[in-house]
């Protein structure tokens, strides 16, 4: 995205994209921050579970960062890559790409060796179906990655899920809220830290627990599913009255950026925007945008999943995406029928099942 001025020469918020290869453009682009922390890397960056919906936007921005800071690192994306449109678009991007099922414990012997890495592999829609799955995923599959990689600095992406519904005057819960997670998937996400946890403290390595919620690209998350709605005259359940949210682009640098956070024992903080949004104002702008009337069922309670991001905030600096901003290219994005993942986040889920 490309900044515009107004009339008094003030610069305005960034133009929304009107392509896939715009939008991919700007969420890979790394900060001056992003390229200065990752430039004395020694050795390669291995991004586990490359293959999902920040994966391939996370390896690019680190492949464009590296390369500014003249290093030598390669980055290694690992999936399953059972989508080739994934893949090959990765490998002509200087990314190296290795394909393995992490489930497989001689394939996880098998990965290649690493001077740092990001862990985004896990599952969570289906767990109410197999749970058994979900668990192997995210928590006994964990336990082998993290005996592989003893001693390699290392980000955890986890999940704001972890903590339980706080008041929605709170300010959200904060990384000494203790954990209270509620259904199978959250409780298979703290099992998940729990494991590079005691890798942390049985072979010194070095962790951060990123706890994530919500990352917004502009084919998915919490504001375009909302916008959809809105768009498409289905209801929207206000029981979950509020949630955080933060452009992926952010997130990818606040990501690449807390490698140099880990320690042992493990360095935890909750990732997301600081404001916090109202379901029903949001959706309102949406229709008004629209010219549509959203459709509501349902109460705000008094409680709602909401973190507290200001010690990522304190630590890595404020994000580059304001929020206001964000809320206005999702409405155009989606206003203009742009493409969508149709992968809801099910955000208004107050049980845990997803």
């Amino acid at each position: 995205m490309s900044r515009a001025s107004g009339n008094n020469g003030e610069e305005e918020r960034d133009v929304t994209p009107t392509d896939v290869a715009t939008l991919e453009e700007h969420l890979s682009r790394p900060t001056p921050q992003v390229v200065d922390e990752l430039a004395p890397l020694d050795g390669d960056l291995l991004i586990l579970g490359a293959g999902g919906k920040m994966g391939p936007s996370l390896a690019r921005m680190a492949r464009r960062a590296l390369d500014q800071a003249g290093s030598t690192s390669r980055v290694i994306a690992v999936a399953r890559f059972s989508n080739p449109d994934i893949e090959a678009p990765l490998g002509a991007e200087g990314i190296d790409t290795h394909r393995a099922d992490l489930l497989d414990p001689e394939q996880v012997k098998g990965l290649p060796d690493a001077g740092a890495m990001l862990f985004l592999a896990g599952q969570k829609f289906g767990t109410t179906d197999d749970p058994a799955a979900t668990w192997a995923m995210n928590a006994q599959m964990p336990e082998r990655v993290a005996e592989r990689y003893g001693g390699v600095r290392t980000v955890v992406f986890s999940s704001g899920n972890v903590y339980p519904l706080v008041d929605v005057g709170s300010g959200g819960a904060t990384e000494d809220t203790p954990p209270a997670p509620v259904g199978e998937y959250a409780r298979s996400v703290l099992a998940r830290e729990r494991a590079f946890e005691a890798a942390s403290r049985d072979l010194g390595t070095p962790v951060t627990q990123f706890r994530l919620n919500y990352a917004v690209d502009l084919r998915y998350g919490v504001l375009v599913d909302i916008a959809r709605k809105v768009k498409n005259g289905d209801p929207i359940d206000l029981t979950m009255g509020y949630a955080n949210v933060i452009w992926q682009g952010d997130a990818n640098a606040m990501a690449l950026r807390s490698l140099n956070l880990a320690t042992s024992p493990p360095t935890v903080i909750n990732v997301t925007g600081l404001e916090r949004v109202c379901v029903r104002d949001v959706a309102t702008g949406f229709g008004e945008q629209f010219g549509r009337s959203p459709r509501f069922t349902g109460q705000e309670q008094p409680t709602a999943l909401l973190s507290s991001a200001a010690r990522a905030h304190e630590l890595l600096g404020p994000a580059t995406m304001p929020l206001d901003d964000l809320i206005q290219h999702v409405a155009e994005w989606v206003g203009n029928d742009g493409e969508s993942w149709d992968l809801p986040t099910h955000f208004e889920s107050r049980d845990g099942v997803f």
